[in-house]
């Protein structure tokens, strides 16, 4: 493989604080945050229960309507699921040492609590796809089934909609 370069990372956990929006000097919205995530290091018990785990604990910065979301949907505690790139980048502290940071810079968000987890912060509920990557709030709806005319929709009956069963192969409609 000549020249092959990949530098993605998707990680899951929860949020250590609460975000704080920021802004820079040019007016774009900057979030800075870190991420604990379990690490197993022993195997099963011979119980079935799993081993011991450690948390590590990963700093992430988001730019923009990232930043903006992640600050408005997340507090500290949230399940959340990033997607993005690591990046290592130095600067000179107060007393001119030369310091590394290495973080993931976040380019995908998605929920992952359940609805109704996190004291109500996703109340909004079912989650569907906003733009360039990433999940935005949004009210779930019930899919609607089409039916014969008079005739009431099975699930406002509490009832599962019916299904033509069809016998074998031949019946399919492709």
């Amino acid at each position: 493989m000549a020249n092959f370069n990949l530098n993605k990372v998707i990680l899951g956990g929860r949020l250590t604080q609460n975000p704080e929006l920021k802004q820079t000097q040019s007016g774009t919205m900057v979030l800075s945050f870190s991420i604990a995530v379990n690490r197993r290091f022993t195997p099963k018990n011979e119980d079935g229960s799993m081993g011991q785990s450690q948390a590590d604990f990963i700093n992430c910065v988001a730019w923009r309507q990232q930043a903006e979301f992640i600050s408005r949907y997340f507090r500290k505690g949230s399940s959340i699921c990033v997607v993005g790139n690591i990046q290592t980048r130095t600067y000179n502290d107060q007393q001119g040492n030369k310091r590394y940071v290495t973080e993931v810079v976040v380019d995908e968000v998605y929920f992952v609590d359940a609805k109704g987890e996190n004291q109500g912060v996703f109340n909004q509920g079912y989650s569907q796809p906003a733009g360039q990557g990433g999940y935005m709030p949004s009210t779930y709806n019930e899919p609607q089934y089409s039916t014969p005319a008079g005739q009431a929709p099975a699930q406002q009956n509490g009832q599962a909609p019916q299904f033509e069963v069809l016998d074998g192969e031949d019946d399919l409609p492709f």
